[in-house]
């Protein structure tokens, strides 16, 4: 045990605050690269199907093709990650997802088939998965407990942020100028989010064991076997992101379709709720600095998604006019808690493990989302959008009483 306790692993030179908040920075651009690569094809069905002749069937398997890649590659990535460290993994797999925009722009530019542009696409979606865990881990590994919340809220920015960016430049620039230069977006963010790991991400340094730290994952060893907490987190992030994945999926159909907004107007109130959400994070990771706990926000956190998205259900049935202001409520309320799970991740993993654990907890949300959007259409179709924002209040509620107990924080 003292050998252990006297054994340093890797350092690195003392880091100033500036480089800590310029490094989470750069890791906010490399991991707004995975939303653009994964998310940004969505929005070109429209212009495929209006001027290209492309039903809308096969633009939305299109559209997931990326998101196939990405998640087939989550937790090899997080492995490379725990062995290797950041920056020489985030480099070669933004390498890789910078080739695949690359090549989706070229094969749209020559109209080669169908396939070609989706395997391009599935090779930019294989790439992508290292982002999300790597810029976790800097987070986890540079910023003390203190501040730690509030700099994963501001890293978990990326996904609303990459969102927006897409939203707002693929569909204007495929009208104005096709296709292929709305394809080039992808392409843009991904080669400043490469330039940005080369610049100015370090790795952060494995802290020296002592023997009042040695617990599995501080020593290597499987953190999942010797407590639920990280399953539980899991399950509990797996329940509160299926309203996300409502709000983000449905809302412009719930506007457009069923309250007959234009959708310009449509358009502008999902981003500025996407950029309200994207703060809301941040102001969740600062309470639970304040608070010195990471699971006492996420119930909170839970309880105001369950009833706000039971206001909206009610809102909604009632044809009441505040109903769209109580779906931005709901709405922030659903994405604020997914910086703390990822905080409290890699705090209980640890350098060894925090890679893969983060890579279980994307794909796992990854594949809620995936199988309950589908499930939420068909209800939506049959039963109308006042039901199923009903039955989705009830995921918030479960989770409540899973949220574990807080880990200690070192």
């Amino acid at each position: 045990m003292d050998r252990v306790a006297e054994t340093p692993v890797r350092t690195q030179p003392t880091m100033t605050a500036a480089r800590r908040w310029t490094m989470l920075c750069c890791a906010l651009v490399a991991a707004m690269t995975t939303t653009c690569a994964v998310s940004g094809v969505a929005y070109l069905i429209p212009a495929l199907h209006t001027e290209h002749g492309m039903s809308l069937a096969a633009g939305s398997v299109l559209a997931t093709v990326p998101t196939v890649g990405l998640m087939l590659l989550f937790i090899p990535w997080g492995a490379l990650l725990d062995r290797y460290g950041e920056r020489r993994v985030l480099t070669i797999s933004l390498c890789i997802t910078l080739a695949g925009t690359i090549a989706a722009v070229v094969i749209s530019a020559v109209d080669a088939p169908l396939w070609a542009l989706g395997a391009a696409l599935f090779v930019g979606g294989l790439g992508s998965g290292a982002a999300n865990g790597a810029s976790g881990r800097i987070v986890v590994g540079w910023f003390p407990a203190r501040q730690r919340g509030t700099a994963m809220g501001v890293r978990q920015m990326a996904q609303p942020l990459g969102i927006a960016v897409c939203a707002l430049t693929m569909p204007l620039t495929a009208q104005a100028l096709g296709v292929t230069a709305a394809l080039a977006v992808p392409m843009v963010v991904t080669g400043l989010g490469l330039i940005a790991c080369v610049v100015g991400i370090v790795d952060p340094p494995s802290p020296p064991r002592r023997p009042a730290d040695v617990t599995e994952s501080s020593t290597g060893r499987n953190p999942y076997r010797t407590s639920g907490f990280l399953a539980r987190v899991h399950g509990v992030s797996v329940l509160l992101v299926i309203p996300q994945a409502m709000m983000w999926t449905f809302v412009p159909t719930w506007l457009i379709v069923a309250h007959q907004w234009p959708p310009a107007a449509a358009g502008v109130l999902v981003t500025v709720t996407q950029v309200i959400g994207a703060i809301g994070r941040i102001v969740a990771g600062r309470v639970s600095d304040a608070w010195g706990s990471r699971m006492r926000p996420i119930r909170l956190i839970a309880l105001i998604a369950a009833l706000a998205t039971m206001a909206l259900a009610l809102t909604d049935w009632l044809g009441s006019p505040v109903a769209p202001l109580v779906m931005v409520i709901a709405s922030i309320a659903s994405v604020a808690d997914n910086g703390l799970a990822f905080t409290a991740i890699a705090e209980y993993a640890g350098p060894s493990w925090s890679g893969r654990g983060l890579a279980i907890q994307n794909t796992a949300q990854y594949l809620a989302t995936s199988a309950s959007t589908p499930i939420l259409g068909a209800l939506i179709a049959a039963s109308g959008f006042p039901i199923a924002f009903a039955l989705t209040a009830v995921t918030p509620l479960i989770a409540i009483p899973l949220v574990p107990r807080d880990r200690q924080i070192d």
